[in-house]
């Protein structure tokens, strides 16, 4: 039974990315479900399906990772979990961290829902950092 959910769910995606899968399945959480909507707008990931009909009642996230069509490298380089259950980490609009000086994105929970930096700096607000993805 893993704790944090977040980190078992990019945990699945790295995983499945060093075995050069596909399509990876976790299980579904609201939170996961906008992170997921998030990787595919910034188009890290290829597409999503969220299932509902699953034999538990939480659902589950089917993802079709993205690699390129020559040399079959991933699009996603690194998922990197900052805030932990442990150790939680906010940030104030004014103290955004750049990822890859600007060509990252840093996955953000805010009280305006889940976005990433540069949408929170636009809406001006700040929030707990999830992650960062390049």
């Amino acid at each position: 039974m893993s704790t944090d959910s977040i980190s078992d769910y990019l945990t699945r995606i790295k995983n499945a990315i060093k075995a050069n899968h596909r399509v990876v399945e976790v299980p579904a959480s609201n939170i996961k479900k906008e992170i997921t909507k998030i990787l595919f707008d910034k188009g890290y990931i290829l597409s999503y399906k969220f299932e509902d009909h699953t034999p538990n009642k939480q659902g589950a996230i089917k993802i079709a990772l993205k690699y390129h069509p020559v040399n079959k490298t991933s699009a996603i380089k690194s998922l990197q979990r900052i805030s932990t259950p442990g150790l939680r980490t906010y940030k104030g609009v004014n103290d955004m961290p750049r990822v890859l000086n600007g060509l990252g994105v840093a996955i953000i929970s805010t009280s305006k829902g889940v976005m990433t930096d540069k949408e929170a700096k636009k809406n001006n607000v700040g929030g707990e950092l999830l992650c960062y993805v390049y």
